[in-house]
């Protein structure tokens, strides 16, 4: 017969299941059973032995042989049965536990009893890989929440925190072990754990002040519901982004402010200069004259300057109302006349946008595209279509395509002589007010650009 399962282990005491009178009835009903099926055969066989012509020695010797030998199958099968799943319920315990080192030993697959103590390795084996993944995950996890610089609070259903990382020690002002179980009102969090789960707080902590961007998720650990408190600081990255912009006003301001005074300047100086000759040339007023034209130029350059940043800085709010998107499509080309514009009509849309500026930021792509088709004679190409929830609409030239496409959304950078910069800043601020998007790229398949717009239906 094959060898017994065994438990392998590095315990010192086999495991014992608290089921003890049920597993004794068990055990009795199995020898009961064992003993009944035998119980025929050695009647039978100790009538023919009493019955037949042999002498009292033989038949009490054979007699003891069969009652021995009956008895000894029936404890013997008992044994076989009771041992194996003994163990099965050993490492059945054990898995229950969360105890995965331990492992039948002799499980094979010729026979049942062994398949089953296979597949129970096989069990204890993917569970033991199971919860060492689950390990590292959570490891990976804790490194990770120490590590982020945004502040992370666990609140049960009662509001009390169970959890939160280093940022929220800092932003709190304390360790863990002093917070932890305190309310989320002793705490000052009241606020994060009621009303909208995203939005921007004004609050003062011992770690910190100023704005915070919330947000706030719920989960459930063991049966029970969580809240997961997340707060960033916005008030660096805003200093940063104000401090940035700044910048960059006073430089462009700068570069152009000092373009136009250079010249006045220089100018003014050589008139200064040329009435303080005694005698002045005969043609001084002819040069006094082209001075102050010159003057009034870059003047006039200034102030067209500053009212072009004026009217970048005024972008109205869009109304929006449905629009027929082919129809407007149709009025912006029919109001360019320079070169031949190829239209291909699409679906008939409605759109919900503001037609005014719409229709400018239309005219804007659509008069740059015919100003780069000029170039080199080519033509414009123009189309919309439905994508999905979006409208979208396509403006490619056959120009020379575009040389520097880093700073096309940069406000006053332009490479037309007489350009102002501003006008595909303008459009991009349309399309995005309207929650659209606005791309420029030079064509893939021949030369020159293409003006992709995007609105939401």
């Amino acid at each position: 017969m094959a060898d017994d399962p065994v438990v392998t282990s590095s315990r010192s005491t086999p495991r014992r299941s608290p089921r003890r009178s049920r597993r004794t009835r068990f055990e009795v009903r199995l020898l009961s059973c064992a003993l009944f099926a035998g119980l025929p055969a050695v009647l039978v066989s100790v009538l023919l032995l009493w019955l037949g012509d042999y002498t009292t020695r033989t038949r009490w010797t054979l007699t003891a042989c069969l009652v021995v030998f009956w008895l000894g199958a029936a404890f013997s099968l008992r044994s076989r049965l009771v041992y194996p799943l003994q163990t099965l319920s050993n490492l059945l315990a054990a898995l229950r536990e969360e105890d995965y080192s331990i492992r039948a030993r002799g499980a094979r697959s010729d026979d049942a009893l062994g398949e089953v103590m296979l597949e129970v390795n096989a069990l204890g084996e993917a569970l033991r890989g199971r919860r060492l993944g689950a390990l590292e995950a959570t490891a990976l996890l804790r490194k990770v929440m120490e590590e982020i610089d945004v502040a992370v609070f666990t609140f049960d259903s009662e509001q009390v925190l169970r959890l939160m990382n280093r940022a929220g020690e800092r932003l709190l002002g304390q360790p863990s072990e002093r917070v932890l179980g305190r309310t989320a009102a002793e705490l000052g969090l009241a606020d994060c754990l009621e009303g909208e789960p995203a939005r921007t707080l004004t609050i003062s902590f011992p770690g910190g002040a100023g704005r915070w961007g919330m947000r706030r998720s719920t989960f459930r650990e063991s049966g029970k519901p969580h809240q997961l408190v997340v707060l960033a600081d916005l008030s660096r990255p805003l200093r940063e982004e104000e401090r940035q912009a700044w910048q960059r006003l006073i430089r462009v301001l700068g570069h152009e402010l000092n373009n136009s005074l250079a010249p006045i300047k220089s100018m003014a100086d050589t008139l200064e200069s040329m009435l303080a000759r005694q005698p002045r040339p005969a043609d001084w007023e002819d040069d006094m004259r082209r001075g102050l034209e010159v003057i009034e130029a870059r003047a006039a350059a200034l102030s067209r300057f500053m009212e072009a940043y004026a009217r970048l800085a005024r972008l109205p709010t869009p109304k929006l109302q449905p629009v027929e998107a082919g129809a407007l499509v149709r009025r912006v080309v029919g109001l360019e006349r320079r070169t031949g514009i190829t239209l291909v009509p699409g679906p008939e849309l409605t759109v919900h946008a503001d037609p005014d500026q719409v229709e400018q930021l239309l005219i804007n792509l659509l008069r740059n595209a015919v100003d780069a088709a000029l170039e080199t004679g080519g033509g414009v190409r123009v189309g919309w279509t439905r994508l999905g929830g979006q409208w979208e609409v396509r403006i490619q030239d056959e120009g020379p395509g575009l040389s520097n496409t880093s700073n096309l959304f940069v406000p006053f950078f332009t490479t037309k002589p007489t350009g102002s910069g501003i006008g595909l800043v303008l459009s991009r601020q349309i399309a995005e007010a309207h929650g659209g998007s606005l791309t420029l790229e030079n064509r893939k398949d021949r030369p020159g650009c293409e003006a992709r717009l995007r609105l939401p239906l």
